[in-house]
C-alpha cells in the first residue's frame, strides 16, 4: 500500500515519471519541473505500455498519467502498476473529466487527478502532495467523484465495520492530515497510525487515501465541507 513507500525528502528530490502521448506537453512539463529544485523527472513515457515498463524499471516517486493514450490507455495502465508495484503514487492529469474516465481512474489506484487546465503552482502542490501519499483531487472533481460513490455497492462495508478508533483515524484520513499529523492529534506513534490505516483499507476493501476520504464522505463521516476544505479534497 501507499503507506510502505518511503517519502522524497529535501536531500533527495521527488523522482517523477511524465507519461503523455504528446511530445510537446512532456516537454513542456519537463521544463517546468526542471525548475523545481525539490523535482526531479526521472523518465518519460509516450504510452500506457511504456509507462508500465518505466514504472517499474524507474520505481519514480511520483507518475505522472495522462488518459487518452496510444497502444494501452492510462487507466489500464494504472491498473498494471498499480498490480505490480503496490505502493506506487499516481498522479493523473488530463483534460478529460467524464465519470467514465474520473472514476475508474480512481478505482484503478490513482491518488490525484488533475487537469491540464490547473496552474503550474497546482501541479507542483498536487506532485508533492502524492508523493507524500497524501491524495489530491481537483477541486471540480471531488463532489464528482463522491457523487458517483453514492451509488450503493455490494462490497464495500458500512461504517459500523470500523472499531471506533478507526472511524476517529478515517475522519482525520478524510480531512487531510498526513499519519505523523494525525500521531500528534490523537497522541500515539506514527507507526500505530500507519497499521490503523492499512487496517481501514483492508477492511473497506479499498486502495489507498483518497479512496478512503471519498468512502468517509459518502458515509457520511465527514462533511464535504471537512473533507474538502482545501483545493484537493
Amino acid at each position: 500500500m501507499t503507506e510502505q513507500r518511503g517519502v522524497a525528502t529535501a536531500k533527495s528530490p521527488i523522482r517523477v515519471l511524465i507519461v503523455d502521448d504528446q511530445t510537446i506537453v512532456r516537454k513542456g512539463i519537463c521544463a517546468l519541473l526542471a525548475q523545481v529544485a525539490t523535482i526531479e523527472v526521472a523518465g518519460e513515457a509516450s504510452n500506457g505500455e511504456e509507462a508500465v515498463a518505466q514504472s517499474q524499471a524507474l520505481d519514480p516517486d511520483v507518475t505522472l498519467m495522462d488518459l487518452a493514450m496510444p497502444v494501452m490507455d492510462g487507466i489500464e495502465a494504472i491498473r498494471r502498476i498499480t498490480a505490480r508495484q503496490a505502493g506506487a503514487r499516481i498522479l493523473v492529469l488530463t483534460s478529460f473529466t467524464g465519470d467514465d474516465k474520473v472514476f475508474p481512474a480512481i478505482k484503478a489506484g490513482a491518488l490525484g487527478y488533475l487537469l491540464k487546465d490547473s496552474t503550474p503552482t497546482d501541479l507542483i502542490w498536487a506532485i508533492e502532495q502524492v508523493s507524500r501519499g497524501e491524495p489530491s483531487l481537483h477541486p471540480s472533481i471531488a463532489a464528482q467523484v463522491l457523487q458517483e460513490l453514492r451509488r450503493p455497492t455490494e462490497k464495500t462495508p458500512p461504517p459500523n465495520a470500523l472499531t471506533p478508533r478507526e472511524v476517529e483515524v478515517l475522519s482525520l484520513v478524510a480531512k487531510g492530515l498526513t499519519n505523523r499529523e494525525i500521531s500528534a492529534q490523537l497522541t500515539t506513534t506514527e507507526a500505530t497510525i500507519k497499521s490503523h490505516v492499512s487496517t481501514i483499507l483492508s477492511k473497506l476493501h479499498l486502495s489507498n487515501r483518497v479512496q478512503a476520504t471519498l468512502y468517509a464522505l459518502q458515509e457520511g463521516v465527514v462533511s464535504l465541507e471537512e473533507g474538502t476544505s482545501d483545493s484537493d479534497a
